[in-house]
């Protein structure tokens, strides 16, 4: 393990020495929230700290800020289904509304599906969920997409077989 190594610990002590002041308050502008700044800021570390090349840096802040800014899209992104999904439990009645542990089960679960369907092409996803979440046939989508039915075919295998694959 690449932490077990005093060299690699020691580059990672400076690296975060030098720059996580700087990361931080960089993440804090973006996304206004000293707590989830800290957060994100602690994982890009962690990720470094399982890299082995840690030493071999050679544009530290550019390299921290692209590991900050992937994790800050998977974070923006899980508030956005988190938010969408409270605002439809609140359309149903409260006596309908699932337990404490089943609704963090499924925001887990939602965040999992959200991330399999953003590893897809654009096109992809997009043809994957107007023919699944909405039933829109072939051919209207592919009108929609200003692609071809055999195209849009091909779209949703892709999509089919990426979930089979991840099951």
């Amino acid at each position: 393990m690449p932490t077990a190594d005093p060299g690699h610990r020691q580059s990672v002590h400076a690296l975060y020495s030098d720059h996580h002041t700087w990361l931080q308050g960089w993440l804090r502008r973006r996304l206004g929230c000293s707590f989830d700044a800290a957060d994100l800021m602690q994982d890009t570390f962690v990720r470094v700290l399982h890299r082995p090349d840690a030493a071999a840096i050679r544009e530290p802040r550019s390299y921290l800020a692209t590991i900050a800014h992937g994790l800050m899209v998977n974070h923006l992104r899980r508030k956005d289904l988190e938010r969408a999904y409270l605002q439809a439990l609140a359309a149903m009645p409260q006596d309908q509304w699932p337990s404490a542990e089943r609704r963090a089960v499924l925001l887990e679960t939602l965040d999992e599906i959200d991330a399999l369907l953003a590893a897809l092409p654009a096109r992809v996803r997009r043809a994957f969920l107007l023919c699944q979440l909405e039933g829109l046939p072939h051919a209207e989508i592919a009108a929609r997409l200003g692609v071809s039915v055999s195209s849009v075919r091909q779209y949703i295998a892709r999509a089919l077989r990426h979930c089979l694959a991840a099951a």
